[in-house]
């Protein structure tokens, strides 16, 4: 008997013996039920947070994570401030905005190095499209108001000298919805994401006019880099529950290294079937557009932040006239430990 106990309190200590530096050394979480707030959950936009769902990586940080899905970013964000929800994946816009409000919120990982968003008009409409001063008037169906498929139609109004009050911003969301709404004939244009868009371009209902699913159309829109989706939550959520950040944060590295290696046909096996608006071709054509728009490592960039920043300065007074700190929007200690820098 005494010997194999003997044995079991080695078998014990040789394993903790062989586990990695990263594994011994990462602490229990402070907080394992937590919940998430995102806006349009199917939308590839938000790709990782089901992919860290679906494939156990949540689970395997010790954490139990209840998803809630909202219409929109804007909404995602309310959550969170409303204290209905720990932390979110949405847009990296936010950080700054809210910033700007006294609101601080500081994101903790990158999901998408740019926004994939595409602002897709009637064939009508595009043909007589020259310029964003062509949309004044016009109806453009967005996920959410205040979101981030609104900002970009903004910004783009801004760098003609318009206002976003000269468009009517109706709110969609990134599903059904938002297709149905287009084919009935109630939006001259949508500015929107996958696998929305790619259902209105392969049926012909719409025309792209600008696209940030690449690094040059994302440059083209934004000039310059522009950092997408994030996991975002409060300061004060990051002090009393680091642990707990960090394993959210291992799960989101996780999942990016698991995207850039996984064939399509593999990723698109691990999602559930309502993602595919009834079509699984067409959702794994938009994926394959969609793929070089994630983070490989979940990195943010000084450069990405300050042009985030001057674009957001563009078309929202309260962000041009604030003195922005950009150390603040994002904290990327937690990423560098999971990449074992």
């Amino acid at each position: 008997m005494r010997l194999m106990k003997w044995a079991a309190t080695a078998a014990v200590v040789m394993a903790a013996l062989l586990a990695s530096p990263a594994e011994a050394q990462q602490a229990k979480p402070e907080k394992t039920d937590i919940k998430l707030a995102v806006g349009g959950k199917p939308l590839l936009y938000y790709l990782p947070l089901t992919i860290a769902e679906r494939k156990g990586f949540f689970k395997e940080e010790g954490l139990n994570v209840e998803i809630s899905d909202f219409a929109g970013g804007a909404k995602s964000l309310q959550a969170l401030i409303g204290g209905s929800a720990d932390v979110v994946t949405g847009a990296f816009d936010h950080t700054i905005q809210m910033q700007a409000k006294g609101q601080p919120i500081t994101a903790v990982v990158l999901l998408g190095r740019y926004p994939g968003i595409v602002l897709g008009l009637t064939k009508e409409a595009a043909a007589k499209y020259k310029s964003p001063k062509d949309l004044k008037g016009m109806k453009i169906g967005v996920t959410a108001p205040g979101s981030s498929t609104n900002f970009m139609v903004n910004y783009m109004l801004a760098k003609e000298g318009l206002k976003p009050e000269d468009v009517s911003f109706i709110g969609v969301g990134g599903g059904p919805a938002a297709v149905a709404a287009m084919k009935r004939g109630e939006l001259d244009g949508i500015s929107n994401l996958d696998p929305v868009i790619t259902q209105l371009e392969r049926a012909g209902d719409i025309v792209a006019v600008a696209d940030t699913r690449t690094t040059e159309g994302s440059s083209q829109v934004y000039g310059g880099p522009y950092p997408a989706a994030v996991l975002y939550t409060t300061p004060e959520f990051i002090t009393k529950n680091p642990n707990t950040v960090q394993a959210l944060t291992n799960a989101f590295v996780k999942t990016l290294k698991w995207l850039q290696t996984a064939k399509t046909e593999e990723i698109v096996a691990a999602l559930p079937e309502e993602y595919f608006l009834g079509d699984r071709a067409l959702y794994t054509q938009a994926l394959e557009r969609s793929k070089p728009t994630y983070s490989p490592d979940g990195t943010f960039t000084k450069e990405g932040a300050e042009n985030a920043a001057k674009v957001l300065s563009g078309f929202d007074p309260a962000v041009a006239k604030a003195q922005i700190d950009l150390s603040k929007t994002y904290d990327d200690r937690f990423v560098k430990k999971a990449l074992g820098r």
